[in-house]
């Protein structure tokens, strides 16, 4: 079994995380209960910014928090001195929340909402990455009239697309997020956004897929965008601040999975980047990236108990836990893979072949197929890895069953950054049903 980060076998036979045995995270917080290896995402998160440090390149990595966010991991992400890359009001409200530093946020968003941008504006956040038209024409109007100045980045599709290994040039650029480098919407946005006395067009932004594990696709990107700066700068004089080659970078689920480290990405996307900007003659840009899954994907576990079993002979035996689609819908989304162990018995050898279910009333709440445990009984605990991005950020309520809550564990302590929900708050904003009014004749 790989174990990541902190995690090991200690004395007692047990998995612990941080040095804190899981099985007392278990007696002391229930089940199911997420838990995150802080050292595991403080390293990760140095070996991206410490590559750019040690190039003299200046940058901003910016913590993608789609990927899990909560005021403590928004306070963390500032203890490590990253930026944010937010998407909704919700989760700028939680970097307000948190403290975090407004400058080095940035509003990411396909449809951002008039009261988003006025959040945004009003806030004075560092930077908001324009998607559309629409958007830019709104942003402009309402900067105009709060007498306001804001920083953006043009998000461009350079028609080129990662499916981890693949990289697929796309000549309609056919994508719901921003502009099309090939069919002249990203110039004429360009040109828009240079015309606007309220808007700072800081440069462009792109993101050409997730779980990438080569450095081709930036490769590819980096170039194909520092040619059009190129023909930009020859045609109307632009000549960009920022380059924003996003993120997507791969994290290990499985022993398929072979990701490269950090410190691999920065490099290549550096030096690409300087190649092809002296080429040109421009002066070097500063490179953001916005690494999310790869700083929190692996650091986080979660800690289920198995309940019931059932066979079906000469076909499967499925054990069920105490979670499931609602605390982790990536295998019902799109098939997601995850590697397993009993938590309080990691070291003894596989007896049986079994496949995991989840608790909810759908034939699709399975969350591992084929899973070799040694003999699991009732109450024995299951140690899901690298759970730690879209899970919390995607749990639900199907069922009505409350979410788990998120606990923090660095240097032998283990600290709620999160409550379980309760039956109460399942509820709490649910209304009675208002006696029918009487009809007048």
């Amino acid at each position: 079994m790989h174990y990541y980060g902190t995690s090991s076998v200690n004395e007692a036979g047990h998995l612990e995380i941080g040095g804190v045995d899981t099985v007392k995270i278990v007696e002391e917080f229930g089940t199911p209960v997420y838990v995150y290896d802080v050292a595991l995402i403080r390293e990760r998160a140095r070996g991206f910014k410490d590559t750019f440090a040690k190039r003299g390149i200046p940058a901003q990595v910016a913590y993608a928090s789609k990927a899990f966010s909560t005021i403590a991991m928004v306070q963390l992400a500032n203890e490590e001195g990253l930026s944010l890359d937010v998407v909704s009001g919700g989760e700028l409200y939680t970097a307000i929340a948190a403290g975090f530093p407004m400058e080095r946020i940035h509003f990411h968003g396909n449809n951002k909402s008039k009261e988003e941008l006025l959040m945004a504006i009003e806030h004075n956040i560092g930077c908001i990455v324009v998607d559309n038209f629409y958007e830019l024409t709104l942003l402009q109007e309402l900067c105009e009239q709060k007498n306001s100045k804001m920083a953006i980045l043009l998000r461009v599709t350079p028609g080129i697309e990662a499916h981890t290994h693949d990289y697929i040039l796309t000549g309609q650029e056919d994508s719901k997020f921003g502009f099309g480098l090939q069919n002249g919407q990203a110039e004429e946005a360009l040109l828009k956004a240079m015309d606007s006395p309220n808007l700072e067009l800081l440069g462009l932004h792109c993101h050409i897929g997730s779980q990438i594990f080569e450095t081709t696709g930036f490769v590819l990107a980096a170039k194909k965008i520092i040619d059009t700066l190129h023909q930009w700068k020859q045609a109307h004089g632009y000549e960009t601040k920022v380059l924003n080659l996003g993120g997507g970078f791969g994290i290990r689920y499985t022993n398929e999975d072979q990701p490269i480290q950090p410190s691999e990405y920065v490099e290549e996307i550096i030096t690409e980047v300087e190649k092809n900007m002296k080429q040109f003659g421009m002066n070097m840009p500063e490179i953001w990236i916005e690494p999310g899954r790869s700083l929190v994907g692996d650091a986080g576990t979660t800690l289920y108990k198995i309940g019931s079993r059932k066979e079906v002979p000469d076909v499967r035996q499925y054990l069920a836990i105490d979670g499931g689609m609602t605390d982790n819908i990536r295998p019902a989304l799109y098939d997601a893979k995850y590697e397993a162990v009993l938590a309080n018995k990691p070291l003894m050898e596989a007896e049986e072949t079994v496949s995991i279910a989840g608790k909810c009333c759908e034939s699709g709440d399975m969350l591992i197929w084929n899973l070799p445990l040694p003999k699991a009984n009732d109450q024995d605990i299951l140690a899901v890895f690298c759970t730690g991005a879209y899970g919390y950020s995607m749990a639900n309520n199907y069922n009505r069953i409350p979410k788990p809550p998120v606990v923090f564990v660095e240097n032998k302590e283990a600290v709620l950054v999160v409550k379980r929900e309760t039956y109460e708050d399942i509820v709490r904003l649910d209304l009675p049903l208002k006696e029918k009014a009487t009809l007048k004749k």
